[in-house]
C-alpha cells in the first residue's frame, strides 16, 4: 500500500474458470474470487465528477474476465500477475490483486486456498 493513498477497491468478483494443476480443475472447472485495490489520485474525480478522471471499473472487470476466461493456467500466481499487468495500463500507482480458489481438490476441508501480489509503486 502507499502510505496516504486514494484508492479504488473492487471486492469478491466472481468468475467461473478453468485453471489449477489437476486434470478435473481444467475439465471441470471452479469458481474464483478476485479483489482489487487500484492506488491512485481520485482528487481531480472527486471535484470533476468525470468518469475520464478516474478509472473506469466496467474496463477493469473486463481485464479479469479476458484473463479468467482465456487461457487455462496452472498457477493462481499466473493468474494474479496476468491481471496485474493488465490493470497498470490504466493510469494507476500500485495495484493489490488477490485471488481465491474456493474449490481446491485438496484432502481436507477450507474455505479457499489464495494468493495475494503488489505491483507497481507501493512502497
Amino acid at each position: 500500500m502507499i502510505k496516504g493513498a486514494d484508492s479504488i477497491t473492487m471486492k469478491d468478483l466472481s468468475f467461473y474458470g478453468y485453471h489449477g494443476v489437476f486434470p478435473e480443475e481444467k475439465k471441470i472447472g471452479q469458481l474464483f474470487r478476485i479483489s482489487l485495490e487500484l492506488f491512485l489520485d481520485l482528487k481531480k474525480a472527486g471535484r470533476t465528477d468525470n468518469l475520464e478522471d478516474t478509472v473506469d471499473y466496467a474496463a477493469v472487470c473486463e481485464i479479469i474476465k479476458r484473463v479468467m476466461e482465456g487461457t487455462s493456467c496452472n498457477l493462481l500466481e499466473t493468474l494474479a500477475e496476468k491481471i496485474a499487468s493488465g490493470v497498470l495500463k490504466f493510469p494507476v500507482q500500485g495495484v493489490v490483486v488477490e485471488i481465491k480458489k474456493t474449490s481446491p481438490p485438496l484432502p481436507v476441508p477450507l474455505a479457499y486456498v489464495g494468493v495475494k501480489i503488489s505491483r507497481g509503486v507501493l512502497n
